[in-house]
């Protein structure tokens, strides 16, 4: 459970047991059913605590992630002396050859059907509850649906669309562009009863802002999703947040995604609060970036409990996009010679033949003391195992990514750093996008001005003008490691391109296949094109 629902629960059980300590007459009621629960906000927000930990699955930032990123010029996962292989999965996601019985496509089917079952469940209860459903509560829960329903349908296509629980009828595949009506049309309804609030109590949670960041990312992309451009649409999405004047780009880019972030981070319009709690099972919950990102020499300097895999670098060709003179962006990157914080290099006592296993001379094993130094590429040693080598040079391979800052305050591997879905500046730069690609301008700002506005914050020289392939760039530049750059790849026609050692270029890959196991249980789903 998160951090917001733990309070509330917290919260609410010490109402009661404060009450009961007064009335020692009070009748036991040892069950709940739906006389009794849920009948108060305060109790509506409790049920409806089982989707928040649905959606704030580890599978969020793990195999959903590695969907978004790994698929892309963004990142790349190889083996590292057969360390990560896993069954080619992370091969198959470079390469985009994956197929339906990948262990990432599986994974992030299962964690979205998941949140969405859990959904209905809850909207169930809340049907058959003795009293009427809080609407706010009920808006809150079908926006989290539509939530999900999203990111299934923008991962692969043409889905079911289930809205009840128990039915046990197996749905046929819907067409993505009905699956974008089913969704734009939940959220439409849903809206009226959203909250306004934006604080701690709302954290979290959807707000009238966080269905219309939602709305906006639909429309943004709509000619994707159904054959239709409805850039007019996403502009007023984001208006309807922008005007609002309750969120502002933040000056500390880096603090964002620091351990500490959360409600008072003005930029955040919807995040999945995280935790670092050791008692939670870090396989289902939680986050562990730096687990992934880390080399495995950093554990001391980070102060973690566990020793890091080092397994993601960044891929150059992403890294070249950050080459802004001044740049703050530029500085959630591990390059070059590593040191610890007293300054002193971070070196790793090995052999000559432990650090470089092509060595040839004469005292293989002789001692060797080498001063880690992560260097750019990424160069497999075996392409048909996705290998980059098991010495110290090869591990060292490619630049890594600390965004979501490591937490030396877990004692897990779980990270306190809650993940942004919508953020703020991805508002400014939508508007600018949807300007450019034709929708009028509003409000006296330009695709120019609302791109500047970002880059200005971000300590980067203001653009005289503005093209779309600038646009790209400076998402790549401010949005990296936040799952969008797969959705951001399709929408300007560059999924299909070559980089590290992908070279497939087969159009129907924009979206992954319906995994076996899921038609199996249902044999009504259509497979995707090209699977």
């Amino acid at each position: 459970m998160n951090k917001l629902l733990q309070h509330i629960l917290f919260t609410f059980l010490m109402a009661g047991c404060l009450s009961a300590c007064h009335d020692l007459d009070v009748p036991v009621e040892s069950k709940l059913n739906p006389e009794n629960f849920p009948k108060t906000q305060a109790q509506f927000i409790l049920a409806s605590g089982p989707v928040y930990t649905a959606f704030g699955n580890a599978t969020l930032t793990r195999e959903y992630w590695f969907l978004q990123s790994l698929s892309t010029d963004e990142s790349i996962l190889p083996a590292r002396g057969g360390n990560w292989f896993d069954g080619s999965k992370y091969q198959q996601t470079h390469l985009h050859t994956w197929n339906p019985d990948n262990g990432n496509v599986g994974g992030a089917w299962s964690f979205l059907t998941t949140t969405i079952s859990t959904c209905n469940q809850v909207l169930s209860t809340f049907a058959n509850s003795a009293v009427v459903p809080d609407p706010q509560i009920v808006g809150e829960v079908k926006t989290m649906r539509a939530l999900a329903y999203y990111f299934l349908m923008d991962s692969y296509g043409n889905v079911p669309v289930i809205t009840t629980f128990g039915d046990t009828t197996q749905p046929g595949t819907t067409k993505r562009a009905d699956v974008f009506a089913f969704i734009e049309k939940e959220v439409l309804d849903a809206l009226p009863s959203l909250s306004t609030t934006v604080d701690a109590s709302t954290y979290g949670r959807p707000t009238k802002y966080g269905a219309f960041a939602l709305l906006a990312k639909m429309y943004l992309n709509a000619t994707i999703y159904t054959g239709t451009e409805r850039n007019a649409d996403a502009v007023r999405m984001c208006d309807s947040i922008i005007t609002a004047g309750k969120f502002a780009l933040e000056s500390n880019y880096r603090g964002m995604f620091a351990i500490n972030n959360g409600p008072s981070i003005k930029e955040f319009i919807f995040a999945v609060p995280c935790t670092n709690s050791a008692t939670q099972n870090s396989q289902t919950s939680g986050q562990f970036f730096a687990r992934y990102y880390l080399h495995r020499a950093m554990k001391a300097k980070y102060s973690l409990p566990y020793t890091p895999s080092g397994a993601i670098s960044i891929m150059p060709e992403y890294y070249s996009y950050f080459n802004q003179t001044g740049d703050v962006r530029n500085d959630i990157f591990l390059k070059g010679k590593q040191y610890d914080y007293s300054g002193k290099p971070i070196v790793i006592s090995t052999t000559n033949i432990g650090y470089d296993a092509s060595y040839s001379g004469s005292n293989p094993t002789a001692a060797y003391n080498y001063e880690l130094d992560l260097t750019p590429a990424i160069v497999l040693t075996n392409v048909d195992n996705f290998d980059c080598g098991n010495d110290e040079k090869s591990w060292a391979e490619g630049y890594r990514c600390i965004k979501f800052y490591p937490d030396s305050t877990s004692t897990s591997r779980n990270q306190d750093n809650d993940f942004p879905i919508f953020r703020y500046a991805d508002i400014l730069l939508m508007k600018s996008e949807a300007i450019l690609r034709g929708a009028a301008e509003t409000n006296g700002q330009t695709a120019l001005s609302l791109i500047n506005n970002v880059r200005t914050i971000r300590n980067t020289a203001a653009l005289g003008s503005v093209t779309l392939d600038d646009l790209y760039a400076e998402r790549n530049r401010e949005m990296v490691y936040e799952a969008w750059h797969r959705n951001d790849m399709i929408r300007f026609g560059k999924f299909e391109g070559s980089w590290g050692y992908k070279t497939d270029a087969d159009v129907n890959h924009r979206i992954y296949p319906i995994p076996t196991f899921a038609r199996a249980l249902n044999p009504k789903l259509d497979q995707n094109p090209g699977y």
